[in-house]
């Protein structure tokens, strides 16, 4: 049970957080975040965005997760037993952010074996769609990429097996084992690939900065959103880790160190990046502008092109790129299912490993639904959905549940208690006033474009998504069990 669990060390619990932070939107989102907004001028609304929202942010889950020690459905029903229901709404949101991010660790899985021979070929944009992404066409979904759904089990099996053992046992030693190798893979690559013809084309082309960006409210939103989302901002899974921390643990502190590593590991990765991209601009004639993209398109079409015309080199790096992208998606997948084992658990009084093996099965089966011919499409609507219209408005709920409704002030002297950094009423006021009105103006906005840009299909899947979370949530809530 989740109250009874605690890491075996202070380090097992920051390599764990450190892989909620560094999943596939550092390698993949990052760096045309920058390049896109600003260049270099996008660095300083990126740590104002860190010193606003994600420090003071990550400070209250941290509080939040220590001082109750339980899973965050007991802790919103202890705060008020109505507020349970909106755990469940989390909760549910997660594991479908799970089921599709899954998926996205499969292509890479395929990757991996596609990388030891370069069996894209020559077209890497083809490749993708006929053997990974598919199509937008509604007739491809009745097709279903067999080679992905088996990377698919393989991926849930390996979750299933780090994650039905005991927290130290399980994420533990795995997060103290893969982050260091991430970040050795990644420095491996990076430090290459500085050295590589044209690189520095890449990078003037990233750092070059845009002053007059600065001007623009967008450029500043999308700085808040990259926090947000890179730091799993909201998504309970920080508070479901630090419920696992021994009492001596230094809260504050902790903060400081992960953000840190985040915004080094995610900085250093987007000058690999653009050298790379610099690389493939020299070599090829390929303007950088046509390469530049995010997502599927960088990591599954451009990148699979460039290591092809490295030649011996690319047939190391390519292998090793995918590699680390693989393990960091693990880590980060392990914290969104540690949220639903967690409460579930609570919930049911069910043990670990039944919890683990029934969720594993029924989460599965949901990614495989993203396997048809319609898989990049899909995920990319729901992945819209979830993260604009439920993930942001939750934060901006939580802001108000534990700062205005329990307090947040509370937790000051549990924060400063063992930490060397401090907080005091600066800290509160962010959480109370700043955060909350911040979050609603990025969250009205991105409703705005999200229904404004999307098809009545797309609309859709976005009701169906809904309808299926408040559904299984009022089910969940109303359930009765012997520790009620």
């Amino acid at each position: 049970m989740s109250e009874y669990a605690q890491w075996d060390s202070k380090w097992a619990f920051i390599f764990a957080m450190i892989g909620v932070a560094i999943g596939l939107g550092n390698i993949w989102r990052f760096s045309y975040v920058v390049y896109s907004n600003g260049g270099g001028a996008f660095f300083i609304p990126y740590f104002v965005a860190i010193a606003i929202m994600g420090i003071p942010f990550l400070i209250l889950e941290y509080g939040i997760g220590f001082s109750f020690k339980r899973s965050f459905s007991e802790i919103l029903k202890q705060i008020n037993p109505k507020f349970e229901f909106i755990a469940w709404i989390l909760i549910f949101s997660i594991s479908i952010v799970l089921m599709y991010y899954m998926v996205i660790i499969s292509w890479d899985l395929f990757y991996i074996g596609s990388s030891l021979s370069f069996g894209w070929g020559s077209d890497t944009a083809l490749y993708f769609v006929k053997n990974v992404g598919g199509t937008a066409n509604i007739a491809d979904f009745a097709n279903f990429f067999i080679p992905i759904g088996i990377c698919v089990i393989i991926s849930w099996a390996i979750l299933w097996f780090i994650s039905h053992k005991s927290i130290d046992k399980g994420i533990g030693l795995a997060s103290k084992i893969l982050i260091p190798l991430v970040f050795i893979i990644m420095a491996i690559i990076v430090i290459f690939s500085l050295t590589l013809p044209g690189a520095g084309i890449g990078i003037d082309a990233l750092i070059n900065p845009n002053w007059a960006g600065l001007l623009d409210i967008n450029i500043w939103l999308t700085a808040f959103s990259q926090i947000i989302f890179s730091l799993g901002m909201g998504e309970a899974l920080a508070i479901t880790y630090a419920s696992y921390l021994a009492d001596n643990s230094k809260l504050t502190d902790n903060v400081f160190f992960i953000i840190a590593s985040n915004s080094s590991f995610e900085i250093f990765t987007a000058f690999g990046v653009f050298s790379i991209l610099g690389y493939m601009t020299a070599t090829s004639g390929t303007p950088l502008v046509q390469l530049v993209s995010e997502g599927t398109g960088l990591i599954f079409v451009v990148f699979p092109k460039i290591f092809s015309l490295m030649g011996p080199v690319g047939h190391i790096l390519a292998p090793l790129f995918f590699i680390a992208v693989f393990f960091a998606g693990m880590t980060s997948s392990f914290a969104f299912f540690e949220v639903a084992i967690g409460s579930i658990s609570a919930k049911f009084d069910m043990s670990r490993k039944k919890v683990v093996t029934i969720l594993t099965v029924v989460g599965c089966a949901g990614s495989l639904l993203f396997t048809s011919g319609m898989s990049s499409y899909l995920v990319g609507v729901v992945d819209s959905f979830i993260n604009q219209f439920a993930i942001l408005l939750l934060v901006a709920i939580q802001c108000i549940i534990f700062g205005w409704y329990y307090g947040a002030e509370k937790l000051i002297p549990i924060l400063n208690e063992k930490s060397i950094i401090k907080v005091g009423p600066i800290w509160v006021t962010i959480i109370k006033y700043i955060l909350p009105i911040l979050i609603m103006i990025m969250w009205i906005i991105g409703i705005v474009n999200l229904f404004m840009s999307s098809s009545s299909f797309e609309i859709m899947v976005d009701v169906l998504i809904m309808a299926v979370v408040v559904v299984l949530s009022i089910i969940f809530y109303r359930t009765k069990t012997a520790s009620n």
